[in-house]
């Protein structure tokens, strides 16, 4: 009875369930995947077979072919557009060598054991994009290990056959709004994909920097799916194209709104940050329309590089490479803020700042001059009391 009823109504989200009681994949792959009738399905069978669905809620996947195996071309593609585009990328099979590599302990929950960005680039040197692999990866054991998870892993990541598909899934869900569809935000972030081979490259630039960066974020897919800042960096970057690069400005402008609103930034399109930076939490950040922030910056919460009054023209700050900005740091003015200086929290600048400067205060004062290492915005060190003189460096 329960089989006869499952193979006229169970939704294609629930194939993986049906995978562990042996369910041919040739009757899932005709079924409809109707949330209604996953809703229905769920409550019948938890009121009829309560032990069969505790079976179904708790026990691992012996495998996730139903994810990327043959049968994907028969799921609906992004928003029911064409055919489902993912494919298995050839290098996975070096997947189990670059696991037992994992920097972190090794675990059978969640997704699995962290992978540095040093094991990535040590073990996948033959994949065309190491980091989509590692993101696959991560993702597959968290759909086994979290089945809760699963449809939404499916979703944004494992039904994708690149990165930028699923970046651009994943944030338009995020920025829809009534009046602008998720249809339309997705068609903008792949146009900017595709018109500017470079937008992809520094997204990733970006996603390396959290993960290098954030001791909170262990894994690549957690980085792409719930890093706030993140998200926010990469949807300025969509408005910043059509503003510069396409001249559309009253939707770069629109757009900067619905940013605005969904993840607490405020960061004009006409800005300018260099790739491979990182903002930490998000929350609070505002960026002026003429400001400029280099290469392998890291900003934290609550960072405002604004102006001085309403005068118009340039008149906002210049930030060198590999600067810190530390949280609740002020900036005003067209000040230059020098290579690999640090700011430390809570000051606030008025006044220019020079190469490999330590600032605090308010107003800030130098207070030290960093020296050595990769740069304050990779060691993210936030110390402050320094005297006239101090260093911070990796190993001073």
């Amino acid at each position: 009875m329960l089989f006869g009823f499952a193979l006229r109504t169970i939704p294609r989200p629930l194939k993986p369930y049906f995978e562990v009681v042996g369910i041919p994949d040739t009757y899932v792959s005709s079924l409809s995947y109707s949330t209604a009738l996953q809703r229905r399905f769920i409550r019948l069978t938890d009121r009829r077979y309560p032990s069969l669905m505790r079976r179904l809620r708790v026990s691992p996947w012996s495998s996730l072919d139903g994810f990327d195996g043959q049968n994907r071309g028969q799921y609906p593609s992004d928003f029911g557009v064409g055919r489902a585009d993912a494919t298995t990328p050839s290098s996975m099979t070096a997947m189990p060598n670059l696991l037992m590599a994992g920097s972190g302990p090794s675990v059978n929950f969640g997704f699995g054991p962290r992978i540095s960005v040093d094991d990535m680039n040590r073990t996948l040197i033959d994949s065309d994009d190491p980091l989509w692999d590692v993101i696959r990866t991560e993702a597959e054991r968290g759909a086994k290990n979290v089945p809760e998870l699963a449809s939404y892993l499916y979703a944004s990541v494992l039904r994708h056959r690149e990165l930028n598909r699923s970046v651009a899934i994943i944030l338009s869900g995020l920025l829809q709004t009534p009046n602008l569809q998720a249809t339309q935000i997705f068609s903008l972030f792949l146009l900017a994909f595709k018109e500017d081979p470079s937008h992809g490259q520094v997204m990733r630039e970006d996603l390396l920097a959290a993960m290098q960066r954030d001791p909170a974020q262990r894994h690549a897919v957690g980085v792409l799916l719930y890093a706030k800042g993140f998200h926010a960096l990469q949807c300025y970057r969509l408005a910043h194209w059509l503003y510069r690069g396409q001249g559309r400005t009253a939707l770069a402008l629109y757009l900067q709104s619905i940013i605005s609103k969904a993840f607490g930034v405020d960061i004009h399109p006409g800005a300018r940050i260099g790739r491979g930076c990182f903002i930490d939490h998000a929350t609070g950040i505002v960026i002026g329309e003429t400001a400029t922030v280099g290469e392998h910056c890291s900003l934290l919460h609550q960072v405002t590089l604004g102006g001085t009054g309403k005068e118009s023209g340039d008149r906002h700050p210049k930030v060198g490479r590999l600067v810190l900005l530390g949280a609740g740091v002020t900036v005003l003015g067209n000040i230059p803020i020098g290579d690999r200086a640090q700011i430390l929290p809570g000051s606030v600048v008025l006044k220019p700042v020079e190469h490999d400067a330590i600032m605090s205060g308010v107003p800030a004062k130098r207070v030290g001059t960093y020296r050595g290492g990769e740069g304050p915005a990779h060691d993210m060190q936030h110390k402050d009391g320094h005297e006239e003189g101090d260093t911070i460096g990796m190993g001073l």
